[in-house]
């Protein structure tokens, strides 16, 4: 195990090294001035003079190269940089938002998960069923409906039609305090939301790993020796047909993450997605890079987490190997 990590860490390097050099080449070949951006409407009516100094204040006029390295060198000694749309430290940034986009994910990937694994076994017990036609027809139907979508429909029945919870934000209209209640009530859509959007998958594979566990000789033999259907259904069948599953951990990191930023800007969750979004139209090379890092490790980790639920739940996986 040990060793497959030290591996896998080996390989993020250079992986998080192009992926940065990359960032930075997509946001010089950007259309997006990032002087402009940065003086806002005071760079309407200033001098070329003035607009080149500020461009050499912000090192916007070096070479691309020569600004990837710079900040690649600065990141090693743990300085991300100063964020030119936010006005402060890029670790400031993220230090504010990480742990707020952090909730509403974990809370999300819990939701979907738990439902997912909790529907599809319900659905595997008899396929066909009405419950299992009932719940794949919609988990069919998630699939291609964007969590933004599902975002504003929920805001329009819980929070404008019924008017049972709070369509966005992280604490009521006019409050200056943040309290575990608020926050809490809050999270509720959003959550709920990101969480439906990923169940699908969740559930597809469970219902299908459980469902063919199910048909193979081990459980027929413990059905066999008079084992309870619980015992058969949870103690065998669920184990081996949640091994398809512990794959997907890793593969939905990268959606999730996508999902999270769409459900934050509808929900004015204050997570990362507004930085995010107003760092790629500023062409914010500092904070467009560590944010861009963050979440290629995400992806990264979740793989990595994969292999190893993958394999301590399947002893016949080597890690070594």
């Amino acid at each position: 195990m040990a060793r497959m990590a030290g591996r896998r860490v080996l390989f993020a390097v250079p992986v998080l090294g192009v992926v940065t050099f990359g960032v930075f080449a997509v946001a010089a070949a950007s259309p997006f001035d990032p002087v402009k951006a940065y003086a806002g409407t005071a760079g309407l009516t200033a001098s070329q003079e003035n607009l080149d100094q500020l461009r050499a204040n912000l090192g916007v006029d070096q070479p691309l190269v020569a600004r990837w390295w710079d900040w690649l060198a600065s990141a090693l000694r743990g300085d991300l940089g100063d964020s030119s749309v936010m006005r402060q430290p890029v670790a400031d940034v993220i230090a504010e938002r990480m742990g707020w986009s952090v909730l509403l994910a974990a809370t999300a990937f819990l939701v979907a998960i738990l439902l997912g694994t909790s529907l599809g076994v319900l659905a595997a017990r008899r396929p066909g069923g009405w419950l299992d036609r009932c719940v794949s027809s919609a988990a069919y139907t998630l699939e291609a409906a964007p969590a933004f979508w599902l975002g504003l429909l929920a805001i329009w029945f819980f929070a404008l039609k019924l008017d049972v919870l709070p369509a966005g934000g992280l604490t009521d209209a006019g409050s200056d305090v943040v309290t575990f209640g608020q926050v809490a009530s809050h999270l509720v859509l959003p959550a709920a939301v990101l969480g439906v959007s990923q169940l699908p998958w969740f559930f597809l594979y469970v219902r299908q790993g459980v469902a063919d566990a199910l048909a193979e000789d081990p459980v027929r033999g413990a059905r066999a020796r008079g084992l309870s259907e619980r015992t058969v259904l949870l103690g065998h069948a669920l184990r081996s047909g949640m091994l398809p599953m512990l794959t997907l951990i890793g593969s939905r990191v990268p959606e999730l993450i996508t999902g999270a930023l769409l459900v934050e800007t509808v929900f004015s969750w204050p997570g990362i997605a507004a930085a995010t979004v107003e760092a790629a139209t500023s062409v914010d090379f500092s904070l467009l890079a560590a944010l861009t890092v963050l979440a290629t490790a995400a992806v990264l980790l979740g793989n990595l987490l994969s292999d190893l639920l993958y394999g301590l739940a399947d002893p016949r996986v080597a890690f070594d190997g």
